[in-house]
């Protein structure tokens, strides 16, 4: 444990194993960001342990240290974990000079943290996205060992043959030096004459375009495109274009497994 003692008016700390920077663990409390939070200090509005604490490079240890802000108790949060249903018209990326980004849609609470999305669907793609700050999720989710599947709806402007659906599933060349991997074809509506053309896709790579570019290479063409799935976490249906929420205790234990 981090423990404070004091000399004159000082505080002094004394070095643990469990150490962090006090502005840090505001920062990724979602206090404010590290201007903010020096700011909030400043103004003595935080105490650790009943002190009030304005040096922000002190070390505390931010599991049993009590921390609070305007005599509310703190509790670290080292990740976030969010499911997006992304909009159309907005890229997935952290920062960008002519779009939108995902970022650009989430309140201020969760921009003091340092989230960014996991993996990417092109800018006319909606659906789920998952955004965290936990680099070691997102690689498991992301990494090609994994073979982690990502389902998608798709309308398609012309209905599938059988041809079609074993070419898509069995594995088709993209290009000179790659094949997909084998994918499942849901077939939902397949009616030309009425234009409704519907089925779901679900693959477990991620190339450029990789779902049109298919569809494209069996003379077809993706009129929309929405992601459903990632691994075991469903879109929540009852999140509107652009709304996001955090993740359930079981959703994240599920992805984690």
């Amino acid at each position: 444990m981090c423990l404070f003692t004091f000399l004159g008016t000082r505080l002094i700390l004394k070095e643990s194993e469990c150490e962090m920077r006090l502005d840090k663990f505001l920062a990724n409390s979602g206090i404010g960001t590290r201007k903010e939070v020096k700011e909030i200090l400043k103004n003595k509005k935080i105490s650790v342990n009943d002190v009030f604490v304005k040096d922000g490079k002190i070390q505390i240890d931010k599991e049993k240290d009590i921390v609070k802000y305007e005599d509310k108790i703190i509790h670290y949060k080292p990740f976030v974990y969010i499911m997006m249903n992304k909009p159309a018209g907005v890229i997935s990326a952290t920062e960008d000079n002519h779009h939108k980004t995902v970022i650009d849609l989430l309140n201020d609470e969760y921009r003091t943290y340092d989230i960014f999305p996991v993996g990417r669907l092109d800018i006319d793609t909606e659906g789920l996205l998952l955004l965290t700050n936990d680099g070691v999720l997102s690689h498991n989710l992301l990494s090609p060992k994994k073979h982690v599947d990502k389902k998608y709806y798709v309308e398609i402007a012309n209905s599938l043959s059988d041809d079609d659906i074993k070419m898509l599933e069995n594995g088709i060349k993209l290009e000179e030096n790659f094949v997909t991997k084998k994918a499942k074809v849901e077939i939902i509506c397949n009616n030309s004459e009425k234009n409704e053309n519907l089925a779901y896709i679900t693959i477990s790579e991620g190339k450029f375009h990789q779902v049109k570019r298919m569809f494209k290479a069996v003379n077809n063409e993706v009129l929309y495109l929405k992601r459903v799935k990632m691994g075991s976490l469903l879109l929540d249906e009852k999140l509107k274009l652009g709304e996001y929420r955090e993740l359930t205790e079981e959703e994240l234990n599920n992805l984690k497994v």
